[in-house]
Order: C-alpha cells, then structure tokens, then sequence
C-alpha cells in the first residue's frame, strides 16, 4: 500500500518580479522628453540659461543612460532637470544680476493676457523652490501628484501639499 504524505516538498519558488521595459534608443528618448524638459526649465532658469541646462540635463541622462532601468523616464529626466536647476540657481549668485523689466508693471495696467500671464508666471518665479517646481509640473507639465512627488524625491501627499501650498501663495498675492 502506498502512503501519500500530506506533507508535500516545498516547490522551488521564483521570484516574480515586474519587468522594467528595456530603454528605448536615447536619440528617440531625447525627442520624448525635450519638450517636457525645457517647458519644466523655461519656468525654474533664467530665459537664457535654458538651453544651456536642457544641454547639461541630457548630457547628465546620457551619462547616466546604461543604468535606467527603463520605469517612468519622464519623472527620472525631470528630476535629472530639477537638480540642474538647482545647480544652475546656486552658481548664479557668483554672477553680476541683471536689471529687472519694468514691462512686467505695465502689464496689468494695460491688460494685456501675454503679459499678464508673464506677471503670473513671474510671481511663480518668486516661489521658493519646491513649490515653484511642484506648481510648474503640475500647471506647466500637466503631472500628477505621483508624478510630481517622483521628480521631487517625496511622497505624493508632499507633492500635493507643495502645490497647494505653491497655489494659495499666488493667490494670496494676487489678492494684494
């Protein structure tokens, strides 16, 4: 008679992991993500420092390339782009600063929706910097919360509470 164990040898369990998408060609994920990239620095850089830190924000991704898993590239290039701002905003205090545009005054006299909406993205301007970043992915790039909290290395509540933070500023000064 054959007795069969209720006890049977473990299986031999493989780990299952998610597999990240291999990186697609840097050429075509430089074509991807530039737009989002310099929408994100035209409103974190001085105007002509943009191109200049788009530059070292890809040379910086290509660098770094063969060690992206391939999981989320736009938050992992913004985030390479934040950090290059930051670099870029450090070494501009070693720089003569330049004289401020009276235009931005004269726009709410006159109405004009551009130039309001430079006096509006100028006040963002004046954010300090999470928020200012968080306000910009979120209006800017169109990210969500998760997405922002990626790019700014915090959690999601973090990025929400940094928007919403970021937004109540405007308004209070619009209020002004």
């Amino acid at each position: 008679m054959t007795v069969i164990s209720p006890h049977r040898a473990p299986r031999a369990r493989t780990a299952v992991t998610p597999t990240a998408r291999a990186p697609q060609p840097f050429s075509v994920f430089f074509r991807e993500q530039a737009p989002s990239v310099a929408r994100l620095l035209t409103a974190l850089v001085a105007r002509d420092d943009v191109e200049e830190v788009l530059q070292e924000t890809f040379v910086a991704a290509l660098g770094a390339y063969d060690r992206f898993d391939g999981a989320n590239p736009r938050a992992w290039v913004l985030a390479i782009a934040r950090r290059k701002a930051i670099d870029e905003y450090r070494s501009r205090g070693r720089r003569p600063l330049p004289v401020p545009d009276a235009g931005l005054d004269r726009a709410a006299a006159t109405g004009d929706p551009a130039r309001l909406s430079a006096g509006i993205w100028a006040d963002v301007a004046e954010l300090p910097d999470k928020q200012r970043a968080a306000v910009v992915l979120r209006f800017a790039l169109d990210l969500r919360h998760r997405e922002i909290g990626e790019v700014l290395g915090c959690s999601e509540a973090a990025a929400r509470r940094n928007v919403h933070e970021g937004v109540a500023k405007l308004r209070e000064k619009e209020q002004r």
